[in-house]
């Protein structure tokens, strides 16, 4: 980047020169340098109101060379190529520019999750050439430094539309953020994750989650607390539930923003317990109290709640009423995981028929429901999990699981278990 004295031409150049393309033409496709840029869930776009392309900023901006970092707390997007740092809050219409103000005609947004800003604003700052290729629908960006270069036609973008909403996973040790915070890091950044469900080991400095979260947050991955087990549903581990509660609280009142868990997570499942057969009431009774106690203690927090419950939950009634529980659980969760786990899409009992019931209650409540599936060994039959299958595999199940939920508001996508089995999955077929 030149030095900012050029401030002034930056802000003729962006606020002066139309950049627009035609909307009826098919998806926006962006190369750098003469390499595609793949969009895995938000997708560029034409502003309808200012006739400008807005593109997510992560994946262009890792293209040319920036770093960034986002704040979910000022809503800001900060990217870094030394010697120089622009910020750009969400609904502003300029950017500070090593402290100076450098205006646009599109305000950043945010869409899906990702933050969109205006690409000539990016390109123009880093004295990159911009064609368009109408035919193709393609912008070329090409920086200072490299030969004018088109990828060819014959390669478009192919971003993985089964991941085209939220994907998260559970790690259930936090002792690796020790010894591999980068790997972790890197393995959800390559897979677009959303969120990590992080459970609690406090035993383990503050540090070491400030320093994880930080770098999940750059990556705009957002970290939740996790918790949880069977027992939790009996007044008697209540205490147990509170410190919990209370020490996330406290950890976050101690931190940056940048360095916070943005909500909590509940993996409470009294139904594996004997007494669930014999005296199921009085246990559904008990656990919704602890869902009252734990919706309660978080009043206030600027905490999410998650609930881990089973896709058959809506068949379990709430005590002397013919209302579901899972209805009942999403009234008191900001978003429900259902633990769909099937290694196949179609069929009676297959992921698509098993999440039908429960993401219909989600959209009639407007709440959000994430399909979770296994990648752990599992005891209750081959049909439940992935652990034994080539990776390709699952990703054709969920892609063919994707096209016939996606139909729902209420579908927020899926979430994978756990952390620790997902990356050992054989590469095999894909």
């Amino acid at each position: 980047m030149k030095k900012l004295q050029r401030v002034g031409l930056l802000t003729f150049l962006l606020s002066a020169a139309p950049f627009s393309f035609a909307q009826s033409a098919p998806q926006v496709q962006v190369a750098v340098n003469g390499e595609y840029v793949t969009f895995p869930d938000a997708l560029p776009y034409v502003n309808p109101s200012t006739q400008r392309t807005m593109v997510p900023a992560r994946f262009v901006a890792e293209k040319l060379g920036l770093g960034m970092q986002w704040n979910p707390q000022t809503s800001q997007v900060t990217l870094r190529k030394e010697p120089d740092t622009i910020q750009l809050t969400i609904g502003q219409d300029y950017a500070l520019v090593n402290g100076k103000k450098v205006h646009f005609d599109a305000p950043a947004v945010l869409r899906s999750n990702r933050t969109m800003v205006p690409l000539r604003f990016i390109s123009e700052l880093f004295d990159a050439r911009i064609e368009w290729l109408a035919e193709r629908n393609l912008v070329a960006i090409t920086t200072s430094g490299h030969a004018s270069a088109v990828p060819p036609a014959s390669v478009p973008p192919a971003p993985d539309s089964t991941w085209q909403h939220r994907r998260s996973t559970w790690l259930w040790d936090a002792s690796l953020l020790y010894t591999q915070q980068e790997q972790i890091i890197q393995f959800a950044s390559e897979h677009q994750l959303s969120a990590i469900y992080l459970q609690i080991d406090r035993d383990i400095p503050p540090t070491v989650y400030q320093q994880f979260i930080r770098k999940a947050q750059e990556k705009q991955i957002a970290v939740e607390a996790l918790e949880g087990r069977p027992q939790w549903a009996f007044p008697a581990s209540h205490g147990e539930l509170k410190a919990f509660i209370n020490w996330v609280r406290a950890y976050n009142a101690s931190v940056a923003a940048q360095e916070r868990f943005a909500g909590l997570h509940f993996d409470i499942e009294p139904y594996i317990l004997p007494e669930w057969k014999s005296n199921r009431d009085k246990i559904v009774q008990s656990w919704m109290d602890t869902v009252r106690l734990i919706e309660k203690d978080m009043r206030s927090s600027g905490l999410t709640l998650t609930l881990d419950i089973p896709f058959w939950l809506h068949q379990v009634k709430v005590p002397g009423t013919d209302y579901s529980l899972s209805a009942w659980m999403l009234e008191k969760a900001d978003a429900v995981v259902i633990m769909d786990y099937r290694n196949v899409a179609l069929g009676n009992d297959g992921i698509i028929a098993n999440a039908h019931p429960i993401l219909r209650e989600a959209a009639t409540l407007k709440k959000q429901v994430i399909v979770a599936v296994e990648t752990a060994p599992s005891a209750e039959g081959p049909h439940t999990s992935f652990h034994a299958l080539p990776l390709q595999t699952m990703k054709t199940e969920l892609q063919l699981a994707k096209e016939h939920l996606e139909h729902y508001a209420s579908f927020a996508g899926f979430a994978i278990h756990d952390y620790n089995h997902w990356v050992r999955l054989k590469q095999g077929g894909s």
